[in-house]
């Protein structure tokens, strides 16, 4: 398979959390986000769904943009869990707040699934790392006064570590990056390996 140019990297993502870190990392990217549903099926592990949901998004793009030239197409998906249950993005401020109320005080995982699928071939390479995040055990006022400013309203679990909501993290075991919403480190590293067999 030939080697692609680092430059026809493709995110099938349209996070801009992910996007900073792989520019952090000065890797060159182009950015064609998925459009898929993102459904639990039944019986279907935490770290499951992640991987399941960051495959078929690089999958559909990369089938989507064509063989072609030879492009690595990068779907990641960043789920919050606690007690077994998947908290997903806030539908509304109450919402918001309640689910960062299932999480003060306690610790939680973020798991972020990954997948890297080539175009010559649509062969997924998928794996999902988790971290755990414990958060203070804040009052009523402090998760409102957080939930105003609006941030939570995109995220999942209803923070964003890297930004206000980092005042109400206590501590973060494991890759901060994978919190954030990709794991720069692993997800470069396993493409490096990648290209190593072509």
């Amino acid at each position: 398979m030939p080697n692609p140019d680092p430059a026809s990297i493709v995110l099938a993502s349209a996070s801009p959390r992910r996007s900073d870190l792989l520019t952090r990392e000065s890797v060159a990217f182009e950015i064609i986000p998925a459009d898929i549903p993102e459904l639990t099926r039944a019986g279907e592990r935490p770290c499951e769904l992640a991987t399941r949901l960051a495959t078929e998004k690089a999958t559909a793009v990369a089938k989507r943009i064509g063989s072609h030239p030879a492009r690595w197409v990068l779907g990641a998906d960043t789920i919050v869990v606690i007690d077994e249950s998947v908290l997903g993005k806030p539908t509304d401020a109450d919402n918001a707040a309640q689910l960062l109320g299932q999480l003060k005080g306690r610790t939680h995982s973020v798991m972020t699934g990954f997948a890297w699928v080539n175009t010559l071939d649509l062969v997924p390479h998928a794996d999902h790392v988790e971290s755990r995040v414990t958060m203070f055990d804040v009052s009523e006022k402090a998760i409102r006064d957080y939930v105003a400013t609006g941030e939570p309203m995109d995220k999942a679990g209803a923070y964003a570590v890297q930004g206000m909501g980092g005042k109400l993290v206590d501590r973060v075991d494991g890759s901060i990056d994978n919190v954030i919403g990709l794991p720069v480190e692993n997800v470069l590293a396993r493409l490096a390996e990648l290209r190593g067999r072509e």
